[in-house]
């Protein structure tokens, strides 16, 4: 007979349930009735329908072309923060060191910047890259290439992209040195042993092996990657122009600079759905390929 199982552990954690459900449906609801109506003023609400909705989404209107804009913008952010971040993650991950007194040494070394704040990761490369007071503007100015980050477009997403470098590619590094860590010695040794090269040994031991540690590096990268926020508009609050409006920032100068709630609302309900569909790929694409070739040996 089957043991039967005991429920009541669940009930200790209801309450956190209850209050994280009341804590993202109750502002969700508020936001789609704003993005349903619209206001001439005075607290004063009239139905509106599915209009934000299509204006949003027609590339011809002022309010479609300020959203595609700045989703491009967010596209090709995340784009090359991914490029960038997971190859050179995965690179610091190897190199990082598996045994002795330098391990937890690197280890802090490592995570210290995902301990800054958001707010003070902005508030840091808005000094440090400063032409005039910053020792990075100051040093690439004196080697004689002109950057300044609140006129040209190209130096605002380098500080920006490079900020975000710095900041998380030690989580990728990390994820991969502890999907590292957790392949036996007996795969390096049956490696040697065959006279594989060190490229052979990253593709067919270390690279699969970290397949699933990746997938959730990636997902995370490109969840914050595309909502970031905080950090590109302290540096650059969007500017020089609109060159880095993102959608993040831009959703905010529409709901709180110029106060068009309905279609703020909108804009914030799309977003969303745009990030959840994107990882929902993500995630299917990169099992389904994980799946297929843990099924191509078993066929064999």
């Amino acid at each position: 007979m089957d043991k039967p199982i005991d429920n009541r552990a669940w009930f200790l954690a209801l309450p956190v349930v209850l209050i994280v459900a009341f804590n993202a449906i109750v502002p969700l609801m508020t936001v789609v009735n704003y993005s349903v109506q619209d206001t001439f003023g005075n607290n004063e609400f009239f139905w509106n329908g599915i209009g934000w909705f299509q204006e949003l989404l027609d590339p011809t209107t002022d309010l479609g072309g300020r959203f595609f804009d700045s989703l491009g913008r967010n596209a090709l952010f995340s784009a090359i923060i991914l490029a960038i971040e997971v190859p050179l993650g995965v690179l610091v991950g190897l190199c990082m060191p598996k045994k002795g007194p330098g391990v937890a040494f690197t280890l802090v070394i490592m995570a210290l910047p995902l301990l800054v704040p958001w707010n003070v990761v902005g508030t840091i490369w808005q000094i440090f890259a400063r032409e005039d007071i910053g020792l990075l503007g100051w040093v690439v100015n004196h080697l004689g290439i002109e950057y300044n980050y609140t006129l040209g477009p190209l130096a605002a997403w380098i500080t920006i992209v490079t900020m975000d470098v710095w900041h998380w590619t030690s989580l990728i590094a990390l994820l991969s040195y502890a999907g590292l860590r957790s392949i036996p010695d007996a795969y390096y040794q049956a490696a040697k042993i065959d006279g594989a090269s060190r490229l052979a040994v990253f593709t067919t031991i270390e690279l699969p092996k970290l397949r699933r540690v990746l997938l959730i590096g990636v997902l995370l990268r490109f969840m914050d990657s595309f909502m970031i926020y905080t950090e590109p508009f302290v540096v650059t609050g969007g500017g020089p122009g609109n060159s880095t409006t993102i959608l993040s920032i831009d959703l905010v100068k529409l709901a709180l600079g110029q106060f068009d709630l309905g279609s703020a609302a909108a804009m914030s309900i799309v977003y969303n759905l745009i990030i959840l569909a994107a990882c929902w790929v993500f995630y299917t694409v990169m099992t389904n390929v994980d799946a297929d070739r843990e099924a191509a040996p078993k066929e064999a």
